[in-house]
């Protein structure tokens, strides 16, 4: 029988929520059970395609296509499993599915209403997360993620529907668990557990018991404090599970291992009592906290000001440190500071810079110098996506002599439309979840760099995109010495460029970030840390190096205590 964990929040968002949920993932995947992962978002939107990078963070892509919040994305490096779209669940999702019913016919006249209807929909999406291809269970645990905070009026459908979930299959096989703030106040560090005593009232009031709480706090909570919570909060004390600030959020599984959650969660519900295997895990965090060499990496985007916004991107750059045993200073520049101050300047110090996706018309001009001074000055650079778009423009404008080359997104007027819109989007009118999307198959050309990184002449990787290389140009820009290393199939869409007489030029339009994990880093990102590593001669690292801003955990996995204080207020 699967068993489910049901992951909720309280007091305030942005404490953690996401790492614990991926954390208790990795730890029940170290003890040998099949483990898959959900979320469950209350917003209205069907998917995240078309949200604000600055409102909600990035847009995370899973192999089949689906676009969903960025948690999926931490679930994917923790457990290192690849999830679908069934692993995504929104309000909007499942009012679509259940309009689409009622207009059907299936509720036979029914008047369809939020119980049992609704909560019906998201439990039958919670089960299906369990079934492989045949529709049988292939997992052992689930453990879906409820979004938002407890009393948010949008998340009352799916704490229903989890409340419902344990009557259906049992309580010997769901348990939920509870992610909450123990904030500390006055000029002693008074620690309070008030807050979380309310938003264990809220749960009850829904008819929900947690079965563990997950403490977040800056200070170590005494064992006074743990059986207060437990007396008031009606959980056992070894339940009430604390959880520091870390100096890595790659630490959060061993914090949690050390606090006995694993051991817990396998009593509670029965499963078959195993050692974990965490000896890569430990090594990793290790050579993450006591690196031997350092190396500054620039990253020009649109939309750096929410650092959730490139959050694989970071990952993927930090997991490429791990591989090289390197810290690696993250250098946030945002592409239309570029455009106005001197290039040179704004990536003085830098051993490498990688250009980041993006939209629309604001700070390409940025990208484009970013590449042509990483092209002259023999910087490694890496170009994803709207990187590479921009790349291959300033190769057309600087080499090939085309100067008002552009992209058609930009200047559709433009007589060098370097990079056009695909032909099967030209008539595509809705804008969510119409774009190229998902895993696709990439051939990689004998002898290029690309071929040399992956190892194989093949690769698959995710998308996310309209607009490709336009083939007029190809052959041009190929005699002018950039190669197009990473062809679709029926090599009809260019998926890779590079410059072979560079150190570490390439530049892909699919998301490569989408698949690195700690523990194995993506070949496009080790390749640049260590091209940048081989420019600064191998610089070793020093323990008085400054942390800089890409050094602090993304803000909605690992805040402090007292900025998300500050958050919710």
């Amino acid at each position: 029988m699967t068993k489910y964990i049901f992951v909720t929040g309280g007091v305030v968002s942005s404490i953690g929520k996401g790492i614990s949920t991926a954390s208790l993932g990795r730890l029940l995947r170290s003890r040998g059970f099949r483990v898959t992962m959900q979320k469950l978002d209350p917003y209205i939107n069907v998917d995240a395609d078309t949200m604000n990078p600055y409102q909600h963070g990035e847009a995370f892509v899973t192999e089949d296509g689906a676009v969903t919040d960025l948690d999926l994305g931490h679930y994917e490096r923790f457990v290192d499993v690849a999830l679908t779209r069934s692993a995504s669940v929104t309000t909007g999702s499942v009012y679509r599915t259940v309009i689409e019913k009622e207009r059907r016919g299936d509720y036979l006249g029914g008047t369809v209403q939020m119980i049992p209807h609704v909560t019906d929909e998201i439990k039958r999406r919670v089960k299906e997360a369990a079934q492989g291809k045949n529709g049988e269970p292939d997992v052992d645990v689930v453990i879906a993620e409820v979004g938002g905070t407890v009393g948010d009026i949008e998340g009352l459908p799916f704490l229903e529907a989890i409340r419902q979930f344990k009557k259906d299959v049992g309580e010997e096989n769901v348990m939920y668990v509870h992610v909450t703030l123990i904030p500390y106040v006055g000029p002693w560090s008074e620690v309070k557990t008030k807050p979380t005593q309310h938003s264990v009232i809220k749960l009850r009031e829904i008819g929900i018991q947690p079965d563990v709480l997950i403490c977040r706090t800056r200070l170590s909570i005494t064992q006074e404090i743990k059986n207060k919570i437990s007396l008031f909060c009606d959980v056992e004390p070894e339940a009430v599970i604390e959880a520091q600030d870390v100096e890595t959020i790659y630490e959060a599984p061993l914090m949690f291992e050390d606090a006995g959650l694993a051991d817990l969660v396998v009593r509670r519900l029965g499963l078959p009592k195993t050692h974990p295997e965490l000896e890569e895990w430990r090594a990793l965090v290790e050579r993450i906290k006591h690196p031997k060499y350092v190396t500054n990496i620039a990253v020009v985007g649109k939309y750096i000001e929410n650092g959730d916004a490139y959050i694989s991107i970071t990952e993927a750059l930090r997991h490429a440190g791990i591989a090289n045993d390197a810290r690696v200073n993250l250098h946030w520049l945002d592409s239309e500071t570029v455009e106005q101050l001197p290039v040179e300047e704004t990536l003085a110090g830098m051993d490498g810079v990688l250009v980041c996706p993006g939209f629309g018309s604001r700070g390409v001009e940025g990208k484009i110098r970013t590449a042509h001074y990483a092209r002259q000055q023999q910087m490694p650079f890496l170009g994803i996506c709207y990187g590479m778009q921009m790349a291959v423009v300033e190769y057309g404008r600087s080499v090939l002599g085309l100067k008002e080359a552009h992209t058609e997104e930009v200047r559709p007027d433009s007589p060098h439309q370097l990079i056009h819109i695909l032909p099967d989007q030209k008539n595509v009118e809705d804008i969510g979840a119409t774009m190229r999307l998902g895993s696709h198959r990439c051939l990689l050309v004998a002898g290029t760099l690309a071929e040399r990184l992956y190892g194989s002449n093949y690769v698959f990787e995710r998308h996310r995109h309209r607009y490709e290389l336009n083939n007029d140009y190809r052959e041009q820009l190929s005699k002018a010495g950039m190669v197009s290393s990473g062809l679709s199939p029926d090599y009809r869409l260019v998926e890779i460029v590079e410059l072979p007489d560079h150190p570490y030029f390439i530049a892909t339009q699919f998301h490569p970030e989408f698949q690195s994990r700690p523990n194995r880093a993506h070949p496009l990102f080790k390749g640049l840390i260590a091209a940048a590593l081989e420019r600064n001669g191998h610089k070793p690292f020093s323990t008085n190096q400054p942390v800089d801003s890409g050094q602090i955990e993304s803000s909605r996995s690992v805040m402090s205590v007292h900025e998300a204080e500050a958050a919710e207020a």
